[in-house]
């Protein structure tokens, strides 16, 4: 996904019906509300983002954003949150994505990936060739509430992955 720009085929500019196809029936439309008409979408591990379209056909949407999750793995990997579609393709997940190994992952297909900012709980970074932002876990505990979850996130991990 972030070296493709697609999850299963389905990408920026494919309609709801399109990701339906790819990803599964089973999802959470959360509507933008305002005078926008936007909608998000959320598959659990992947949520997408539906505006109008822009060719001025009425009722019609397109994606202009969408996201993998893998935070959310960490809690739950039932089929709520892993569409059937993804672990059909792609197997098992494992409850926590480390930063490197995805990181080994993009440059064995030729690609890089370049820090691009730093805020005080994440490292961002930019995929070459692509406009997918990598977002990892600098500090778990960024607001001093106490010592991390054992069993929490961890420094490195993977919070998301967005186009």
């Amino acid at each position: 996904m972030a070296t493709i720009g697609h999850v299963l085929g389905a990408g920026i500019g494919t309609n709801p019906q399109g990701w339906e196809a790819a990803v599964g029936p089973d999802f959470l439309d959360v509507p933008g509300g305002g005078r926008g008409g936007l909608l998000r979408r959320d598959y659990g591990l992947v949520e997408i983002n539906f505006s109008p379209d822009q060719q001025g056909l009425q009722g019609q949407m397109s994606c202009f954003g969408f996201g993998v999750k893998p935070q959310r793995l960490l809690y739950d990997l039932s089929p709520s949150t892993v569409p059937l579609p993804l672990s059909r393709k792609y197997g098992e997940f494992a409850p926590r994505l480390p930063f490197e190994e995805l990181r080994a992952a993009i440059l064995s297909l030729g690609h890089t990936v370049e820090l691009e900012e730093s805020s005080r709980d994440m490292h961002r970074y930019r995929v070459s060739e692509s406009v997918a932002r990598i977002d990892v876990v600098l500090d778990p505990d960024p607001y001093g509430a106490g010592a991390p979850d054992p069993d929490g996130h961890e420094v490195g991990d993977v919070w998301a992955i967005s186009l």
